[in-house]
């Protein structure tokens, strides 16, 4: 039987489809950040408000914004072509760390970033008994003029 889920695996595995039986590589970390992305892509900012812990800061280029200015930045976002790469998670108690690069096209109250090209961005997410909360982000990404 084992040798049956092995070769049903081999076939599958190249669709993607295999996870119940190769696990699920994606670190919690990596999920938290494509979930708060497609959510801000998605337009859902009731759900993206959520997520994001009331004592949240983020730094930009342009300075630190609180919970609320953030909220406001996203709002105004318009990201398209997002692709990751180089995802680092730690785990540190009740906190994850993740680092990780971003390509994005997207433009903040009409205006497009001056660099699509790859940027670092680090997030930390705290374990509630809510479940996952956003509390910090750094977006290493210059801001257009």
């Amino acid at each position: 039987m084992k040798i049956i889920g092995i070769a049903l695996c081999a076939m599958i595995f190249v669709s993607g489809a295999c996870s119940a039986f190769a696990g699920d590589t994606m670190s919690e970390g990596e999920k938290l950040e494509r979930k708060i992305w497609s959510t801000i892509m998605a337009g859902d900012m009731a759900a993206v408000e959520l997520m994001i812990a009331p004592g949240f800061q983020s730094v930009h280029q342009d300075g630190a914004r609180d919970r609320d200015e953030e909220l406001a930045l996203l709002k105004g976002l318009d990201p398209v072509n997002v692709q990751f790469s180089d995802f680092k998670v730690t785990e540190q108690g009740d906190a994850l760390i993740v680092t990780y690069g971003v390509s994005v096209s997207e433009s903040i109250a009409g205006q497009k970033l001056a660099n699509p090209a790859p940027s670092p961005r680090q997030s930390v997410w705290l374990k509630t008994s809510s479940g996952w909360q956003w509390i910090a982000h750094a977006n290493l990404n210059p801001m257009g003029k």
